[in-house]
């Protein structure tokens, strides 16, 4: 089990050097008040004003202006080159919710590959934060509360099989596989919408203003 560097009652803001909507560092923030910066991200947070309990990642796009600006102490160098900082980061942190912001937008190679680490990485319920949506892994059932109308995404990067009902086109221990049938573009036909998955892969896809939704369902229960 790798080393938790962060240990954290509370839910944990993650933020990486991809693009940044507008608003949405601030949004996490007050979901998750813990923030952790991947690598070169804590320039990010420095320039927002805001100083990261912990940075994490092999360190080779923090200048050195900002590390003379963070205590030594919250400076996690974790060199080797098999990982991304996300996954670093990610698996790192002991949480009850992690919001992953700035992970999206950017190079296309860097968040196929957080969406590949979110699958894998099962310990700690995490949210990557979009311009447009949320994306969440569903390792297991899940009930969200939605807005009928609301678009649901199932994107399967593993083969599996998929109950789900709530839903435009409800599916019945279907099976979806990245390279068959997936689940894109349905839409939430009742206030709730049940999703269980036969076993890990699968990613769950919302518009973004269904946060809290997905905060609800990924990590229920009182959050300080």
């Amino acid at each position: 089990m790798s080393r938790k560097i962060v240990q954290s009652n509370r839910p944990v803001t993650l933020l990486g050097g991809g693009a940044l909507p507008e608003g949405a560092l601030e949004r996490a923030l007050a979901r998750a008040p813990v923030l952790v910066a991947a690598d070169g991200a804590a320039e990010t947070a420095l320039r927002a004003g805001h100083m990261p309990q912990a940075v994490i990642g092999d360190m080779d796009s923090l200048s050195a202006a900002a590390r003379a600006k963070i205590p030594q102490e919250r400076l996690h160098h974790l060199g080797e080159q098999d990982s991304t900082d996300f996954d670093k980061a990610l698996r790192s942190i002991a949480a009850p919710l992690v919001l992953a912001v700035g992970f999206t937008g950017a190079r296309l190679d860097h968040e196929l590959a957080v969406y590949s680490t979110l699958a894998r990485r099962g310990e700690t319920p995490c949210i990557v934060i979009g311009s447009h949506d949320i994306c969440l892994h569903a390792a297991g059932p899940i009930a969200l509360d939605l807005v009928p109308g609301a678009r649901v995404s199932l994107f399967p990067l593993a083969p599996l099989r998929v109950t789900a009902s709530g839903l435009r086109w409800p599916l019945e221990n279907l099976e979806l596989a990245p390279l068959g049938r997936i689940g894109t573009s349905n839409e939430a036909v009742r206030s709730q919408v049940t999703i269980a998955p036969t076993g890990p892969g699968l990613l769950v896809i919302l518009p973004a203003d269904h946060l809290d939704a997905a905060i609800s369902a990924v990590a229920p229960g009182p959050r300080v």
